[in-house]
């Protein structure tokens, strides 16, 4: 085959999107263990609204959700309304923010956090599978299975605790409007805060 007759055939190999990840789409499946042993997979919670948080105790932009109360609040006030929020922590063994199980439930206990529950993805498979770049970085998926929202958690990008009290909190309200019945106003933010510490 001709040099010729080869690049269109790169080019449009380079025009297929992966599987997009984007509002809209269906969320993809997947299967994690969480810090007590118990394995969960998006398909079981179909028929709830899911919210997806990637997490990592030594970033200062998750420091100052947690430290602040604020992922907290939001973890209780919604699993309180029947959403499942799953925390998952993709980072890699010797990067900053993997820890053991023990080391995880030690950390919510501490926080009084109030996820569904904590995932550990060392290895990035569902990190990977979400694209997702920072933590935190936000998902929101609907009871049909349905991407509804992903991005930031907020439109407040910093690390400043006070940010928070005049924050528009994307995931709050793409929840209630979705469960209202009402369009979602902002589906896609772009995600702030640390790199998720993937396995090189």
């Amino acid at each position: 085959m001709s040099h010729r007759r080869l690049l269109p055939l790169a080019l449009a190999a380079l025009t297929i999107p992966a599987l997009a990840v984007v509002p809209g789409s269906t969320a993809p499946d997947f299967k994690g263990t969480d810090s007590n042993g118990k394995t969960h997979s998006l398909s079981e919670y179909r028929g709830k609204y899911v919210v997806l948080e990637w997490a990592n105790k030594g970033c200062p932009y998750e420091q100052k959700h947690y430290n602040s109360g604020n992922m907290e609040a939001l973890q209780r006030e919604w699993t309180g309304k029947g959403v499942v929020w799953l925390s998952i922590l993709s980072s890699a063994p010797g990067e900053q923010g993997n820890v053991t199980p023990a080391e995880e439930n030690d950390y919510l206990k501490t926080m009084k956090a109030a996820p569904t529950a904590a995932i550990l993805d060392p290895s990035g498979s569902i990190g990977r599978l979400y694209e997702a770049k920072t933590t935190p970085h936000m998902f929101v998926i609907d009871p049909t299975g349905k991407l509804v929202y992903e991005g930031a958690i907020d439109d407040k990008a910093t690390t400043d605790k006070e940010d928070i009290k005049t924050a528009r909190n994307y995931v709050s309200e793409a929840l209630n409007n979705s469960m209202s019945g009402k369009p979602i106003q902002v589906a896609s933010t772009r995600p702030y805060g640390c790199s998720v510490k993937y396995a090189h």
